[in-house]
Parts: C-alpha cells; sequence; structure tokens
C-alpha cells in the first residue's frame, strides 16, 4: 500500500469514520486482504449494508479482459495463460476506458482524493475518486443535485453509490 496510505485500520478509520457521510454510518464498510505470495499487491472491497459491490484487484482487471473478450485467448488455463496478456492489455486500456481497476489504481485514487480539494474530487475524471468524493461528509445536498447530469456520464457502479447517497439523504429525482 505504500507510504502514502500509512496502516490500512487507520485507513479504514479514516474513509468510515471521519470522512464517511453521516447518512451512510454504518452502511459502507472497506475491505483489505493480501495473500500469501501477493507481497506488494492487495484486494481492495467496498461493500454496502454488508454486501460487496466493488473490488479493486489485479485479478478484477484481468477477468473483465477476459470476459470483455480483450484476450486473444478467451479460455485460458493455468496461471502463465491467464495471465499472459495482462500487461500489454493494462496499457492498451487505461482506466478512463474500463470499469474495473487494479489495487494500485485505488490507492493512487486514495492518495489524490485525500490531497484535493472535495470540489476537485466531486469533479474528478477518476472514477474511484469520485466514489470516495460522492459519500465524503463534506458533500452537501446542494452538489448532489448539482452533480446530477454528471453522474448519468459515469460508470454504473458510480450511479450505485451516488444513487446510495441521494438517498440515505432523502433526495429523490
Amino acid at each position: 500500500m505504500g507510504k502514502i496510505l500509512g496502516s490500512w485500520s487507520g485507513m479504514r478509520k479514516y474513509l468510515e469514520q471521519e470522512m464517511l457521510a453521516d447518512s451512510l454510518k454504518g452502511r459502507i464498510r472497506y475491505g483489505c486482504t493480501r495473500y500469501v505470495g501477493m507481497d506488494t499487491n492487495h484486494v481492495f472491497e467496498v461493500c454496502i449494508d454488508g454486501t460487496q459491490v466493488k473490488r479493486f484487484s489485479w485479478e478484477t482487471v484481468n477477468t473483465y479482459f477476459i470476459k470483455s473478450e480483450y484476450t486473444e485467448n478467451p479460455n485460458p488455463s493455468g496461471t502463465g495463460e491467464y495471465w499472459a496478456e495482462f500487461w500489454e492489455l493494462l496499457e492498451k486500456y487505461p482506466m478512463e476506458q474500463r470499469t474495473e481497476y487494479t489495487d494500485e489504481e485505488f490507492c493512487e485514487a486514495l492518495e489524490a482524493y485525500r490531497n484535493k480539494d472535495i470540489q476537485d474530487s466531486i469533479h474528478s475524471p477518476n472514477s474511484i475518486v469520485r466514489m470516495f468524493a460522492i459519500l465524503d461528509r463534506r458533500v452537501g445536498k446542494r452538489t448532489l443535485v448539482k452533480i446530477k447530469d454528471e453522474i448519468e456520464t459515469l460508470p454504473e457502479w458510480v450511479k450505485q453509490f451516488y444513487d446510495l447517497r441521494c438517498d440515505a439523504e432523502g433526495l429523490s429525482f
């Protein structure tokens, strides 16, 4: 996770307790898993009401590439075939062109969110930064109403967080 994020427990507290909108407290949970043999890689997840709704990992992105038929081998067998085209495809399809993201992209977005003004974050071209901002306590009802049209251009998974926040705030469109 790098120096920027520090301990995961501290970061989770920051996201779930310090920065989360009061209307969502207890409903949003962030998770981080590191598997044996994956010393530098993590699997991040975001859960709503105990159900995982978004996952960030290399595997998530690679599975997305395979299911989207970006790979030459749609039915890889074995680890070598599964990962054979990953780096090429990751370079070919930057995150603006995908709906799945790596753990590193999650960390970079979290760092950007923490170091930007909330108004910059709520209008960020980065969908992950946008998610953090939508859930942020500093974003009020008027801002949520103002960005409604912008949200329509974002991936479905981001819209899910926006709809959750609007519903929790008692906003209906």
